[in-house]
């Protein structure tokens, strides 16, 4: 998507602002730009198509869904809002169709060559020899055949309910008994992608050759084993996306956790955001389709002749280290490392852990540490996203059932996450934890952790605040910062905060913590407006706002009036960008940056010149208006400064990217010269530079 495009879709303000939808598709394009990008490796090229299919259907079950609902808005209602939402739904099926063209290209021309190349051939049911035909035949029989269960659709229009994100085929084929011009008949199949545990089959190699085939197209070739009495098959894929959105009253009187149970299970059978279909498709195979679903050609998407590529997740790695990432070990943490007790240990100094380049178990000791010790009185934990198996989930369950005062704030509407999160609210209601779901009107976002000990008659808290969740999976592939302090100027805000949850009161004492809806908008106004006063007086002021999105417009505002009194601005945005940067008399002090790279950038960090007593903040908060109005999010600063200077050098690494950074228009910003920088690259070597000579530097077991 070039410049043109985006700001021909931004609002008709009196400020130019780009439009969200279209902004995120282009952060999406970013992703499929590092599935052409040689420099990456080939299997790992394979996993953006994956992470770009994902994105998408994710994307539509949740933005799309959420156009067609205002789009059926009345019209009087329609008109209150800032922007039509019939024009923004036409320009996302727009680039939507754009860049799945583009995908094709690049799985076409770029990835399936490169494959060959590796001797690794994506075969279809056109391209068996006898040998392979016999395999694929036998393999049908002996695996697939038990797991199919054709649905023959007649001519009456019985009701036929497709799954949400599941691949089914629909066959046209000829029935040779039926007499006259129309021996047509139709049916659908489900492919059976959970029930083989994969998406992919993997034929006998020959040699130095492999082999490898879709599901799809095993059942395409085998048609005729499957209906015998029937001919001359045409099958085609189709996929729903439905919508995602929860349909929740979030009353606290109510049963929350009732009310999220039922609404996943409806979200199965939400009404469709769209019907993908392979546009070389029969129109009365489709129409059969359509008739039998329900759906309608408003949710008609073309697709290709395969669908779900985020099955590409699990595609076949033959074996071939050599095709991924070299092994990034997971580094120990200098000091932590060399600590007993990680309590004990932060009671010295604060520390901070660099996921996914320095281990996650640092968090796990602390809370298993803590679950044991009979000194600890109380544990305080946000939860947000966990792990399935959560380690800390389960670390709390013991600290309850060794008599701790256990308290966990489990967000409920964590999109996708509910179930893991229901199950473990469940877990740790048994085990005696009180269990708070959230608060009215707010989605529990920050990352918080609060561990009360007995020390000499003193109560003393330690504190952990991270950018990431409490979860191991993702933390070995999501860039966050985690802080662990005794300090009490920051353990004092964090109980504060703890107390809110508990009594909903907002005349918190918060000094320190940036914290929403409570003070976080308007402290984060007040530091731009000091860096505003500072560029009038004529002193340096400038500005480093690293985050995921940057929707508010508010913030967006502000940050162009400090951009037209001289302030310098430096962006490092992930993914959704409203501000248009470089336009002369209103933003031409304003660099937007963006990197996509092996690991996903999730850390939001908040830099401020304050006439050289730099201030730094590290937020789970973005700058939109969901965050800073509607979520309870914490920003905390960085303290000591050796700190602060970890994060800065990481940061000046990441202004510096030469290879993976583009700008908002997903333009490079400049080829990879003889000394070019990645950053994420540079911020493992230097995490690695600070282990001390004669201590591993790796992560024994990982």
């Amino acid at each position: 998507m070039n410049e043109e495009q985006l700001l021909q879709a931004s609002p008709q303000q009196e400020l130019p602002f780009i439009n969200r939808e279209l902004s995120w598709l282009a952060f999406n394009f970013r992703v499929l730009q590092e599935a052409e990008d040689k420099r990456v490796p080939l299997l790992e090229r394979i996993k953006f198509l994956a992470i770009f299919s994902s994105n998408l259907d994710e994307y539509f079950k949740v933005r799309v869904a959420t156009l067609k609902r205002l789009i059926k808005l009345k019209k009087k209602t329609r008109e209150k809002l800032e922007e039509d939402p019939s024009i923004t739904f036409d320009q996302v099926i727009c680039e939507v169709k754009r860049q799945q063209n583009e995908f094709g290209r690049v799985y076409r021309e770029s990835i399936l060559p490169d494959l060959r190349r590796e001797n690794i051939h994506m075969l279809t049911e056109n391209d068996l020899n006898p040998a392979q035909q016999q395999w694929v035949k036998a393999y049908f029989e002996e695996t697939l055949a038990p797991l199919l269960l054709p649905i023959i659709l007649d001519a009456t229009e019985t009701h036929l309910f497709l799954k949400d994100q599941t691949v089914y085929l629909g066959i046209k084929m000829d029935d040779p008994k039926t007499e006259g011009d129309k021996p047509e008949r139709f049916s659908m199949l489900e492919i059976p992608t959970k029930k083989l545990g994969g998406r992919f089959v993997k034929l006998p190699t020959e040699g130095e050759q492999r082999y490898v085939m879709f599901v799809d197209d095993v059942i395409r070739y085998c048609l005729p084993l499957l209906f015998p009495q029937y001919r001359h098959f045409d099958a085609h894929a189709v996929k729903v996306s439905r919508d995602a959105e929860l349909d929740i009253e979030e009353e606290v009187s109510g049963d929350l956790m009732a009310k999220i149970r039922k609404s996943v299970k409806k979200r199965e059978t939400g009404y469709p955001a769209r019907l993908l279909y392979d546009p070389t498709m029969p129109q009365d195979l489709l129409d059969r389709l359509m008739a039998h679903t329900g759906i309608s050609e408003e949710e008609l998407v073309e697709g290709s002749k395969y669908h779900n590529f985020r099955d590409f997740f699990q595609f076949p790695d033959f074996n071939l280290p050599r095709l991924k990432y070299d092994p990034q070990p997971q580094l120990v943490h200098p000091l932590l490392e060399k600590e007993p007790s990680i309590l004990a240990a932060m009671q010295k100094q604060d520390y901070l852990v660099h996921y996914p380049y320095q281990s996650f178990d640092y968090v796990l000791r602390l809370f298993n540490e803590a679950a044991t010790d009979p000194n600890v009185t109380a544990i305080s934990v946000t939860l947000y996203r966990v792990a399935d198996k959560s380690a800390i989930a389960k670390a709390l369950v013991k600290a309850a059932k060794n008599g701790k005062l256990v308290t966990v704030v489990v967000e409920l509407k964590a999109r996708f996450d509910e179930e893991s999160n229901i199950y473990w609210a469940g877990k740790l209601q048994k085990a005696g934890a009180n269990v708070i779901f959230g608060i009215e009107d707010l989605k529990v976002h920050s990352k918080l952790g609060l561990i009360t000990r007995n020390e000499n008659g003193t109560l003393v808290n330690y504190a952990y605040l991270s950018t990431g969740n409490y979860n191991e999976d993702t933390a070995t592939i999501y860039a966050d910062y985690a802080l662990f302090t005794a300090d009490p100027r920051l353990t004092r805000d964090v109980e504060q905060v703890f107390n809110f949850f508990v009594d909903r009161q907002t005349d918190k004492k918060i000094e320190h913590l940036l914290v929403a809806p409570i003070n976080m908008r308007e402290k984060f106004v007040g530091l731009i407006d000091r860096e505003i006063r500072n560029a009038r007086k004529g002193l340096p002021a400038s500005m480093i706002l690293k985050m995921n999105a940057l929707q508010d417009e508010r913030m967006i505002r502000k940050l162009y009036e400090a951009s037209q009194s001289g302030v310098k601005i430096q962006l490092l945005v992930r993914g959704i960008c409203c501000l248009v940067p470089g336009v002369a008399g209103l933003s031409e002090n304003i660099q937007v940056r963006s990197i996509v790279d092996r690991y996903l950038e999730h850390a939001r960090v908040y830099i401020f010149h304050n006439n050289g007593e730099e201030q730094y903040y590290v937020a789970s908060a973005d700058w939109m208006t969901r965050n800073l109005n509607r979520r309870i999010e914490v920003a905390f600063p960085l303290l000591h400064p050796n700190l602060v200077a970890q994060v800065r050098t990481i940061i000046d690494f990441q202004l510096a990217d030469d290879t993976k950074a583009r700008d908002v228009y997903n333009n490079y910003v400049q080829e990879p010269a003889a000394a070019s920088v990645r950053s994420q690259y540079k911020t493992y070597e230097y995490l690695r530079s600070l282990v001390p000579e004669g201590m591993n530097p790796e992560r024994k077991g990982k």
